[in-house]
């Protein structure tokens, strides 16, 4: 099996955040057909994250791209969502498979009077539409049980790891090798 740095190419995901000059460059799908073929990583765990703002000056390039990618089998996120121009419109006509949920809707999603109904409604959206959903910037327990209760798939943030370097993600993926669990 190929390995990336080091680390198993089917050892979970890798997400990249895509900003608009990449997505605009007209060489987008080359380039991650390209590092597809020479990292041995599969289609399925190569995740590109984009916001919103990609998707309004041209909207039907941005559709032909998305389309593209998704014909390479990589899986498509919306990053940030309901922090820039969001239109409801764009969940329905671009594929996309994950929803990230900006970390200004999280902040206060503990609060009477907080984002828990935005949050909420972007959940069953998504659901609605088999999209996974991203909660960015999950920082306390509490904020963690009211995503959890509220739908949520998935949640990112400072309560699960501090950022941490490349170096570090490659040694904390390297130690949940199946070989270096067995070995242990």
């Amino acid at each position: 099996m190929p390995y990336i740095d080091g680390i198993a190419p089917d050892v979970g995901r890798r997400s990249v955040n895509v900003s608009p000059a990449q997505f605009k460059s007209g060489g987008l799908v080359q380039m991650v057909a390209n590092v597809l073929a020479a990292s041995g990583l599969p289609a399925r765990r190569l995740e590109p994250e984009i916001t919103e703002v990609v998707l309004i000056h041209d909207d039907e390039a941005a559709l032909a791209i998305l389309h593209q990618l998704r014909g390479l089998g990589v899986g498509i996120a919306l990053d940030d969502f309901g922090t820039g121009y969001s239109s409801l419109s764009y969940l329905q006509r671009f594929p996309f498979d994950k929803i990230k949920i900006d970390r200004s809707f999280i902040t206060d999603i503990a609060d009477a009077g907080g984002s828990r109904c935005i949050v909420q409604a972007v959940v069953s959206i998504a659901a609605a539409r088999n999209m996974t959903t991203t909660a960015e910037g999950v920082e306390t327990p509490l904020q963690m049980e009211w995503l959890r209760a509220l739908g949520c798939t998935e949640m990112q943030g400072y309560l699960f790891s501090p950022a941490i370097s490349a170096e570090k993600i490659a040694e904390l993926l390297k130690s949940h090798r199946p070989e270096a669990a067995s070995a242990a």
